[in-house]
């Protein structure tokens, strides 16, 4: 016996839980979410992914899709009705290197700037001088053309969207007194955009036994 929906394990704040989330609703994919406090995980979402991150998918035929990347794909797979996956191979390209180089050097610099204090071999101003690469490397697109890879929202601009929110967020003065200002423009439409308001909906805490919450 199957279930009817596909269970989404969220922590709200989670960049990597936010990306999935604006995958699912833009496809128009109902999911039951099961908001969570990563200090004390639920065992129903371990016994799902030993990981202990999120966000987790499990889908009725029991199928489990742990990783953030994952969860778009597969939505984006399923119904994609504004775009987000190109075609064109040599868009998919760059989109593919832009967020690896999200996920990797730039989510390094950002924890490193964020949580300073727990990096006091560095300041946090180098740290935050550190992503000036990639941060530059996007600014220089949006200069182009008003996404990151053309003239309409892509994969990329939303995989990456919730990372920029986060650094920006760390010092929102500095960084809206900074010189990335198509990226502070790029920032604010995505940020004001209804899809990210409803991804971003709040939800109390999932407990075993709680009503269906749907998303």
């Amino acid at each position: 016996m199957t279930r009817e929906l596909p269970i989404l394990y969220s922590f709200r704040r989670c960049p990597y839980a936010i990306r999935a989330r604006l995958a699912i609703k833009v496809s128009n994919i109902q999911v039951e979410l099961r908001e969570v406090l990563l200090a004390d995980k639920p065992k129903a979402m371990l016994a799902c992914s030993d990981k202990g991150t999120v966000p987790v998918l499990l889908l009725p035929d029991g199928t489990v899709i742990d990783e953030s990347m994952d969860i778009m794909l597969w939505a984006l797979t399923q119904h994609d009705p504004e775009n987000w996956l190109s075609d064109n191979s040599s868009i998919r390209d760059e989109v593919n290197h832009l967020i690896m180089t999200n996920d990797t050097d730039f989510k390094q610099h950002l924890d490193h700037y964020k949580y300073a204090d727990r990096f006091p071999e560095e300041s946090m101003l180098t740290c935050r001088q550190r992503a000036d690469g990639f941060l530059q490397q996007l600014e220089e697109k949006l200069q182009k053309h008003s996404y990151l890879t053309g003239d309409s929202v892509s994969l990329a601009d939303m995989a990456i969207l919730p990372f920029i929110r986060q650094f920006a967020n760390v010092d929102k003065t500095w960084f809206y007194q900074s010189t990335y200002i198509m990226l502070q423009a790029w920032l604010d439409t995505l940020l004001s955009d209804q899809l990210f308001c409803d991804a971003m909906r709040k939800y109390s805490r999932w407990q075993p036994g709680d009503s269906v919450k749907y998303f």
